[in-house]
C-alpha cells in the first residue's frame, strides 16, 4: 500500500508502525476475544491499557507521583472552559499571553465564564508573528496561561515563563506535545488534545499537579458547584472513568507512546524533529521564492507556514502539491497561505519529498 505525504494539521499523521500494531489488534485484542472497541471501560483488559499509558506519559515526561494524568473529552476547546471554572476562584483574576487564535479563543472561553481577564502579554501587535518575551501579571492572579505551540500561525515557545511560586502556570499544548524534553515540572497543569501528536481525534490528556488538586477538594473551592462534567474533581475522584471514556482513542495514544519511548523518548524525537525543521527552514532560508511568516527565533517545529512571494501562485503550489502526495498544505482558512505541519510521526522522507518539490517548483515558475 502506497501511502501519502501527510502534512495535515489535525488529525494528523499518525506512525505507521503503530497503525499496523492498531490493525493487528483491531478484531481480536491480544487473545481476549473481542475489539478495545467493543471492551468495557470497566474491565481489567481496558484497565491495564489506561493505566500503561499512564505510567508511559509519566515516564516520558519525567514526572513523578505529584502529578495526575486525566484522559478526557471534548478537546483543548473544553478546557479553554474548564481551566477558569475550576482554579480561578473570586477575586482572583485569569492571566493569559495572547500568541494567536487558540489562545485567543481560550481567553474569550474565561470571558465567557464570568471570569476577571487579564494580558499579560500579547504578540498581536506584530499579528502574532512572535512570541511575547516578557510578561506583566495582574494582582492577585489565579494562573498564567500560554499556548506553548501555535498551529495556526507557527510560533512556538523555546523557553518556559517563569512565574512566581504561587502562581501556577498552565499550558494548552495541543500541538506540540512530548516533541522535545522539557521541564514539565515547572507547570501546573498541561492539556492536549491527542489529535496532534499522540493519537486520534476523540481524547484530551490533561496532567495536573496534586497540589493544584488540594486546592480543588477545599471547601471553598471555585470548583464547588461546577456542573459535573467540567469538574476536574470529578474526573479525578474516579480516574478518568466516571463516564464512557474514549477508550479505542486511549488504547492508540498507549500505543504512540510506547513507540515514542522505543524511538528514544523525547531526546530522541526532538532530534528528528530538529532535523525535518533544519530541513523545511533551509529551503525558505535559501531563497527569495519563499517567505515564512514567523521571526526565527520563534519558529516552530510542528507547524511551518509561509508564503510565495508571488502569493498568486500559492493555488498552483497547494495543487501541483497534491498531485504529488502530498496533503494538507493549504494554510488555515483565517491566514491563507502554504502551511505544512511535520508532528513528530512525520516522516524525514516526507519532508525531503516536500523539500524537493519546492525546489523544483521554484525552478520552473520563477
Amino acid at each position: 500500500m502506497e501511502r501519502k505525504h501527510n502534512f495535515y494539521a489535525g488529525p494528523a499523521v499518525l506512525p505507521v508502525e503503530v497503525l499496523e500494531e492498531v490493525q493487528k489488534d483491531l478484531v481480536n485484542y491480544q487473545g481476549c476475544g473481542v475489539s478495545v472497541m467493543e471492551m468495557s471501560h470497566r474491565s481489567k483488559d481496558f484497565q491495564a491499557i489506561i493505566d500503561d499509558g499512564m505510567a508511559t506519559l509519566k515516564k516520558l515526561m519525567g514526572i513523578g507521583d505529584n502529578f495526575e494524568v486525566l484522559f478526557l473529552q471534548g478537546g483543548a476547546s473544553t478546557q479553554f472552559l474548564m481551566v477558569p471554572m475550576n482554579l480561578c476562584a473570586d477575586g482572583k483574576v485569569a492571566n493569559y499571553i495572547d500568541t494567536g487564535a487558540w489562545a485567543t479563543k481560550a481567553i474569550k472561553e474565561a470571558e465567557k465564564a464570568g471570569k476577571k481577564v487579564h494580558i499579560a502579554a500579547t504578540s498581536k501587535d506584530k499579528d502574532f508573528t512572535y512570541i511575547p518575551k516578557e510578561f506583566k501579571l495582574s494582582e492577585n492572579p489565579a494562573y498564567l496561561h500560554i499556548t506553548t505551540n501555535n498551529t495556526i500561525r507557527g510560533s512556538e515557545y523555546h523557553h518556559i515563563p517563569e512565574v512566581p511560586a504561587d502562581v501556577p502556570l498552565i499550558a494548552d499544548m495541543s500541538s506540540n506535545f512530548l516533541s522535545k524534553p522539557m521541564d514539565f515540572n515547572k507547570f501546573s497543569l498541561i492539556y492536549a488534545g491527542a489529535q496532534k501528536n499522540i493519537g486520534p481525534a476523540g481524547c484530551t490528556v490533561v496532567i495536573i499537579r496534586k497540589d493544584l488538586i488540594e486546592k480543588l477538594n477545599t471547601g471553598t473551592s471555585c470548583a464547588a458547584g461546577l456542573p459535573t462534567m467540567l469538574s476536574y474533581k470529578t474526573h479525578l475522584d474516579k480516574g478518568s472513568l466516571f463516564n464512557t471514556p474514549p477508550s479505542f482513542t486511549i488504547y492508540v495514544i498507549s500505543r504512540v507512546l510506547a513507540w515514542i519511548e522505543r524511538n528514544g523518548g523525547l531526546e530522541g524525537i526532538k532530534k528528528i524533529n530538529e532535523e525535518k525543521g533544519a530541513e523545511l527552514y533551509g529551503v525558505f532560508d535559501s531563497s527569495d521564492f519563499y517567505n515564512g511568516t514567523v521571526v526565527k527565533e520563534d519558529r516552530s517545529l510542528m507547524n511551518v507556514p509561509f508564503r510565495l512571494a508571488n502569493t498568486d501562485l500559492e493555488p498552483k503550489f497547494i495543487e501541483e502539491a497534491t498531485s504529488k502526495g502530498m496533503l494538507g498544505l493549504k494554510g488555515h482558512r483565517s491566514v491563507g497561505g502554504v502551511r505544512a505541519s511535520i508532528y513528530n510521526a512525520c516522516p524525514l522522507a516526507s519532508v525531503k519529498a516536500l523539500c524537493d518539490f519546492m525546489k523544483e517548483f521554484e525552478k520552473n515558475n520563477k
